[in-house]
């Protein structure tokens, strides 16, 4: 299991390029798809607590499945696959192309790479929203936008959604209990 879980995540890690929410499609695409190791709705659970996590997306995600499938050892072997061959992807471009950097094809190229993030980045964030109901979608849109144009720290409004998830259940069950 151990050596299924690293090459899961070394799969990720090697044929993922752009940031850590490049790698979420992928990641889900592997855990929940095709090794079936997550629920879906799990897995966005997950992944939630992998965006509120400080440190980068993919990491935290990795360390949340690892740890899942396999405890502490599962998370260090999950991490290990993530960061071992972007590690090597760096260390080479690094030492064998640094003097290309200034390179107008090189520069080229990497600015054709952005819109295909931009869409590997906003494919999660559309999936998470496919299950909301209509008004958590505008919260979400709205607090987004909160956090883009104000600057105000997404620290507090995590924080704020966390309350208001609990305060909703509680609510909720003393309901039921009445």
């Amino acid at each position: 299991m151990l050596w299924r879980l690293f090459w899961s995540f070394f799969k990720i890690g090697a044929f993922t390029f752009g940031s850590g929410y490049a790698m979420i499609p992928m990641i889900e695409r592997e855990v929940v798809d095709r090794k079936r190791w997550f629920e879906k709705e799990d897995f966005y659970n997950q992944l939630s607590l992998a965006q509120s996590a400080p440190g980068p997306v993919a990491l935290n995600t990795a360390v949340f499945v690892g740890y899942k499938m396999q405890g502490w050892i599962g998370a260090l072997v999950a991490v290990l696959g993530t960061v071992i061959p972007c590690f090597t992807i760096i260390l080479l471009i690094v030492v064998f192309l640094g003097g290309f950097r200034d390179n107008s094809y090189v520069e080229a190229a990497f600015k054709g790479l952005r819109p295909a993030v931009v869409a590997l980045i906003a494919v999660p964030f559309i999936r998470m929203l496919k299950p909301l109901r209509w008004p958590m979608v505008f919260l979400a849109i709205a607090v987004a936008l909160l956090v883009w144009q104000t600057g105000f720290s997404p620290i507090w409004l995590i924080l704020a959604g966390i309350l208001a998830g609990v305060a909703e259940v509680l609510i909720k069950n003393r309901r039921n209990v009445q």
